[in-house]
C-alpha cells in the first residue's frame, strides 16, 4: 500500500503514525469483540486477541510504508498460506472489511484516505478467500 513517490508521505504517516495506527487496530478488534455483526470472524480467532492485535499492527505498519515490524520478527507474512486452515468467503471478507470500516471511522480518518485503504484491503481480503461462498 506504500505510496511509490519519495517526496510524498507515506501511508502510515497520512493515518498518522505508530499511536494511529495502533488506536485503529484497537478499535477494530475492540469492535470484533463487542459486536455481535463480527461474530462470524471472531469465531475464527482465538479466545484472547492479543496476539491477532499484535501481529495485525505489525503487519499494517510495514504495508503502509510504516517500520516493517512483521517482516522483521516473523519473516514474510504470507498472508494467504496462513489464513488457509480458516474458513474464509464471501460473509467472513465482508465483516472483516465492515469491521475495519468502522474502527477508521471511530478513530477520524479522513474520507479520501479510508477510500484508498478500503480500496486496497478489500483486494487483499478477497484474495483471502478460500471457500466459494
Amino acid at each position: 500500500m506504500q505510496i511509490e513517490d519519495p517526496n510524498q508521505p507515506t501511508t502510515f504517516e497520512l493515518i498518522g503514525g505508530a499511536e494511529k495506527l495502533r488506536e485503529m487496530v484497537d478499535r477494530f478488534y475492540d469492535l470484533m469483540d463487542l459486536e455481535p455483526e463480527f461474530a462470524g470472524i471472531r469465531a475464527l480467532h482465538p479466545p484472547s486477541l492479543e496476539g491477532s492485535r499484535e501481529k495485525t499492527y505489525m503487519f499494517l505498519s510495514g504495508w503502509t510504508g510504516g517500520p516493517s515490524l512483521y517482516m522483521e520478527k516473523f519473516g514474510h507474512p504470507r498472508l494467504r498460506a496462513r489464513h488457509l486452515p480458516f474458513p474464509i468467503g464471501i460473509s467472513e471478507r465482508d465483516q472483516w472489511l465492515r469491521c475495519m470500516t468502522w474502527a477508521m471511522q471511530d478513530v477520524g480518518l479522513p474520507d479520501e484516505l479510508m477510500k484508498r485503504l478500503l480500496a486496497a484491503l478489500y483486494q487483499t481480503a478477497d484474495w483471502m478467500r478460500n471457500k466459494p461462498e
